[in-house]
């Protein structure tokens, strides 16, 4: 069972939706070259607003993740991309169905 997750939401700068919405595609193959990672999910909750929830079997995974590819290229763009910084926060997982 995944035991921990991120919660991440992103507020797109107005006229950057389409590239955030491509930024979060191309992140694909990423996320499959970390072993670590067990379920990654990019989504639109609004317009203008996106979110990112992965799971991890145990916090080694997770810190993989945030010490990571992914979440290098999402700092490296995040005041060209984003309103305000990325909200992310670790989550505990209290039960999954996958």
């Amino acid at each position: 069972m995944n035991k921990v997750g991120i919660l991440a939401t992103l507020q797109a700068r107005p006229g950057k939706e389409a590239e955030v919405e491509q930024f979060l595609r191309s992140a694909g193959p990423l996320v499959e070259a970390e072993t670590g990672t067990t379920t990654w999910f990019a989504f639109k909750v609004a317009p203008a607003t996106f979110g990112i929830f992965d799971t991890f079997k145990d916090e080694d995974g997770r810190n993989a993740h945030v010490n990571g590819e992914i979440a290098k290229a999402l700092f490296a763009r995040a005041q060209e991309l984003f309103v305000s910084h990325p909200d992310i926060k670790p989550v505990d997982i209290v039960a999954e169905k996958l």
